[in-house]
């Protein structure tokens, strides 16, 4: 099992989350996190420091999210690993209640 990185962090990308992995499995995008699911370890640390909720365990993924297991897969393999805290993008808070950002991922 995995933890997956959701709609939700589209164009927010907050990265409070990379700074308590303790296996370095986070991906960084343009304007998205993804977690590589060969190097996460299901510790579950990451989920509660998420300020938007997009982190869920695969396990708990909602249907109208499944995809994101496969978008996350396949974009860990091509992002380059994020270690450390960053700010998030100054208009993040605008994005934080937005749905259907689907369309605003850029790979």
């Amino acid at each position: 099992m995995t933890f997956v990185v959701t709609e939700s962090c589209i164009k927010c990308k907050y990265t409070d989350c990379v700074e308590v992995c303790p296996v370095d499995c986070f991906h960084e995008g343009p304007n998205f996190l993804v977690i590589d699911p060969e190097e996460c370890i299901d510790c579950a640390m990451c989920e509660p420091e998420c300020p938007v909720n997009a982190i869920v365990s695969e396990d708990d993924l909602p249907e109208d999210q499944a995809d994101f297991l496969e978008i996350n897969e396949e974009l860990s393999a091509q992002w380059p690993v994020l270690t450390v805290r960053k700010d998030a993008p100054e208009d993040a808070d605008d994005w934080e209640d937005v749905s259907d950002k689907r369309q605003y991922l850029e790979r």
